[in-house]
């Protein structure tokens, strides 16, 4: 089969279209024939060698497919050749055929094209994941989520007004701030613009945030604490700006709050498959009747998955980068 493969040795790491050997598949696993396949910033950072695995995944980019599927391990009962399934994989995925334990499978969505199904795992387990589970999020309460108009953040945003939140979000761009506002953000805030702490703090009356989804990092830790109400917890998903910061950890204390790092990388077949278990048992409904819909930017074929590197690298896409494999 062919994959992308990244050119270590050269200056750039260019990322290559080349003949790679066919993934094995294992008793509980099958093997899908990818038709399509998104991008993540953790493949930016795969691609670069700063990014934390685990044993068992695949050296290929890719952390979640769309496609049929091909091939199934003696033990996989539930699906059969031929279905249409999306899911996260063990890398792999920016490839003609991918391995994937059954487990990790859902099916696509009713009305959603394989592009479109391709651009819903990682971003929408992560949202679900952080916001319902490791925070707790409930009705009622106001949640920030910065890089609002990533594929995360028009995830989270989605999930967030369905249960029933006030939403506020960062974004770079008025193109952004008008996307977010039509998906039902309460408040988009330009943060070239605006101190995202004054403007969030006079938009809820003084009072603060509940729940911070944030994919900064560093850069925005203190103002972070700063803004999160009494009991606030803050989620860190990503360090866009950086890894090291000074901050006063009287705010942590005073306030009662709880600061929580998440990656999907380093969760485990049977907690990857719990929680998407989980998302589909409270969302599931959401997902066939359209109210949750993932946000596609661009679709590249995979022949040009350096220039939707570099789109992502500029912070230009409005929801998912999608790679195409095949047609059908």
């Amino acid at each position: 089969m062919k994959a992308i493969v990244v050119d270590r040795n050269r200056p750039g790491r260019p990322l290559l279209w080349q003949d790679v050997a066919d993934p094995a598949c294992g008793e509980d696993d099958v093997i899908i024939d990818v038709q399509a396949t998104a991008l993540n910033r953790a493949d930016l950072l795969h691609r670069e060698g700063n990014f934390p695995t685990t044993p068992g995944r695949s050296e290929i980019l890719g952390g979640e497919a769309a496609g049929r599927i091909s091939q199934r391990g003696s033990a996989v009962r539930a699906w059969s050749v031929g279905d249409s399934v999306v899911c996260l994989t063990l890398g792999g995925g920016y490839a003609e055929r991918v391995r994937v334990p059954q487990r990790l499978l859902m099916p696509v969505p009713a009305g959603l094209s394989m592009a479109e199904a391709a651009a819903l795992p990682e971003a929408y387990l992560t949202a679900y994941g952080n916001l319902f589970v490791n925070a707790r999020l409930q009705a009622g309460e106001t949640v920030l989520i910065h890089s609002g108009a990533s594929g995360v953040g028009t995830a989270a945003i989605q999930l967030a007004r369905l249960a029933g939140c006030r939403v506020i979000v960062t974004v770079g761009s008025a193109e952004k701030a008008r996307l977010c506002e039509a998906m039902g953000a309460d408040l988009a805030i330009r943060y070239h613009e605006e101190d995202f702490v004054a403007r969030a703090m006079e938009f809820g009356g003084g009072e603060g945030v509940d729940v911070i989804l944030d994919t900064v990092g560093a850069g925005y830790l203190q103002r972070n604490l700063e803004l999160l109400a009494l009991k606030g917890r803050l989620l860190l998903i990503g360090i866009l700006g950086g890894t090291q910061t000074e901050i006063n950890m009287r705010q942590i204390i005073s306030k009662r709050l709880a600061v929580l790092g998440d990656t999907l990388s380093k969760y485990s077949v049977a907690e990857l498959a719990d929680m998407k278990d989980a998302f589909l048992r409270d969302f599931g409904e959401a997902l066939d009747d359209g109210r949750l819909k993932p946000v596609v930017d661009r679709v590249f074929p995979i022949q040009e998955a350096e220039v939707a590197h570099q789109r992502m690298a500029e912070n230009k896409n409005v929801g998912k980068i999608i790679l195409t494999v095949r047609e059908h």
